[in-house]
């Protein structure tokens, strides 16, 4: 029986969509307009794995014009009908070509610009940081992508940010032009970018610190990079010493000049090439990408881990930062905390939010913030004065 004596939603609506569920879905209780104006709620039971069945039931309702959401109940399943259809149009891939070669350039210019032979115009000589970057990004991204259509998501191309700067780009994003299935989807779909992403940025790391040369650093002032637990282990394979300073013994004091310190002058240190600078880049990048907050991929990871829980972290998250900031004298994460109060308290809620993760997706996420705390740099960039 229906529970409201007044409706917008058409009752043919209604006695369609009621048989649709059949054979999917054990129906107790009809609501109509409800959560919100137009939409439908049915309570009851799944009869089958909603992973297994919630395509069907989703084309079933598309062809009358709804889109199923599934969400816990007090007893049972709720399936929330949208009047809704997500068929989003075609993105205009000229774009994402015009900003990957806008950022070809950036990036040449960025990697030439601190070569003794650049003059101004040798933007060839920045090749190995650029491709380097461009494949940390691109893979990261592609990740993304490919595990989108994967899932059946509408997805953009990724777009390339160029930006004048220190590494010449801001990163790339790809945007979802429709909402993602359940769980295991979101999951494989946020965590795809920064270990696609990982599999390149750690060789070219590695290949980057076993050509970079290693000794006193520049006697006048330079930009000193941090300390994260993954970048700290990969010089000591490769060089076999803790750097900067290169102690034989890995000390707290060690650590603490490279990582959360004040800056000081080294006696050694590893100094970058274009790769090995490219590769340290795409670790950073990776580690802001896993804080577990918002519309990030660790915010899609926790989400997808703890559910509604997940909002818990957006604060102490942001305390964190601001305990960094005034540790560290870091700006950037100021910068970062105002970017995460505007942007970063929205979570990306799958339509069918009952089905849970199986155990290897569960694995690879908590690998996933494993991973976070591994890459994760606390002071980025240090000026060390003469």
């Amino acid at each position: 029986m229906y529970d409201a004596p007044s409706h917008t939603v058409p009752l043919e609506s209604v006695e369609a969509l009621r048989g649709e569920l059949e054979n999917l879905f054990t129906l107790t209780d009809t609501t109509l307009d409800f959560p919100e104006p137009g939409q439908v709620r049915f309570r009851g039971y799944f009869i089958c794995d909603p992973a297994d069945c919630y395509d069907e039931l989703r084309r079933r309702f598309e062809r009358h014009g709804y889109t199923p959401l599934v969400r816990p109940a007090e007893q049972g399943v709720m399936v929330v009908a949208l009047p809704t259809v997500f068929n989003p149009p075609d993105s205009n891939w000229i774009i994402n070509l015009v900003l990957f070669l806008v950022t070809i350039v950036s990036t040449l210019y960025a990697g030439a610009i601190n070569e003794p032979e650049f003059t101004g115009t040798e933007l060839w000589l920045g090749w190995p940081f650029s491709l380097s970057m461009l494949l940390i990004l691109g893979a990261h991204e592609l990740g993304h992508y490919f595990a989108a259509r994967y899932h059946n998501v509408p997805v953009t191309l990724p777009y390339f940010i160029p930006f004048p700067s220190f590494i010449g780009t801001m990163g790339a994003f790809i945007r979802l032009k429709a909402p993602i299935k359940n769980r295991r989807a979101l999951l494989d779909i946020g965590a795809a970018g920064p270990l696609a992403g990982m599999a390149f940025a750690v060789p070219v790391l590695i290949i980057g610190l076993l050509t970079s040369p290693v000794g006193p650093p520049p006697a006048g002032g330079y930009l000193q990079e941090g300390n994260s637990v993954l970048y700290f282990l990969g010089k000591l394979a490769v060089h076999g010493r803790c750097l900067p300073d290169g102690s034989l013994v890995c000390n707290a004091a060690d650590w603490l000049q490279g990582s959360v310190g004040p800056a000081a002058r080294a006696t050694i240190d590893v100094s970058l090439n274009q790769v090995a600078w490219a590769g340290w880049v795409g670790l950073f990048v990776t580690g802001l990408n896993l804080i577990p907050v918002g519309q990030l991929d660790g915010g899609h990871v926790s989400y997808v881990l703890f559910g509604k829980r997940a909002r818990s972290f957006f604060w102490p998250a942001i305390g964190a930062l601001a305990l960094l900031a005034l540790l560290t004298g870091t700006t950037t994460w100021w910068l970062w905390i105002v970017l995460l109060f505007f942007f970063g308290r929205s979570y990306a809620q799958p339509l069918d939010d009952v089905t849970r993760l199986d155990p290897r997706r569960r694995a690879i996420a908590i690998f996933a913030l494993i991973l976070f705390f591994l890459v994760f740099v606390p002071t980025p960039l240090q000026i060390v004065t003469p």
